[in-house]
């Protein structure tokens, strides 16, 4: 299996879109009613929506590829992109998504040692994101990978509240 990350850039606005709206469905179509579900793939996932986020300098997206197949993608946010105030010496994983056909592969630790690669690049020492308190499988990888729960926060899909727990990795600085 080869893997590859590549950072997005606008020629992949259409992708991004389609990889958005399929990995969302996929993780949380089961779970919340067809009326919310549109309500925020709608909002979300926009292409002008899209495009504002991949023009903030404070954003970033990256694809995963598997054997040359886009596979999932990553969305960090540092600084005011941030979704919550957490500091400027915080990285915030705002999306984490693998298409369903690539669970279990692995990849998601891809992602997250790609974070906190970058992170230790912009000398970051807390990498933070929000998991919603009843996606399991999730919360259970991040404890993997060594995240704690050190909060939550309110999450909206159309008009319902939800509960996000936010789950943080301190990162260890080597000064020599």
């Amino acid at each position: 299996m080869t893997i590859n990350i590549k950072k997005c850039t606008f020629e992949d606005l259409g992708l991004l879109q389609e990889i958005s709206v399929e990995t969302f469905n996929e993780t949380f179509k089961k779970q919340n009613s067809p009326e919310n579900m549109k309500a925020y793939l709608e909002k979300a996932f926009h292409l002008k929506q899209l495009e504002q986020e991949l023009s903030n300098i404070s954003s970033d997206f990256y694809f995963i590829y598997s054997n040359k197949e886009i596979a999932g993608y990553l969305k960090l946010n540092s600084n005011n992109a941030q979704t919550e105030t957490m500091g400027d010496d915080s990285l915030e994983i705002e999306r984490i998504y693998i298409r369903g056909k690539y669970h279990k592969q692995g990849l998601g630790k891809y992602l997250i040692k790609k974070t906190i690669e970058i992170a230790i690049e912009r000398n970051k020492e807390k990498i933070w994101l929000g998991v919603w308190e009843k996606n399991e499988n999730a919360i259970t990888f991040y404890k993997k990978m060594n995240f704690v729960q050190t909060g939550a926060h309110s999450f909206y899909m159309g008009d319902e509240e939800q509960i996000d727990i936010i789950m943080s990795k301190t990162l260890i600085k080597l000064d020599f």
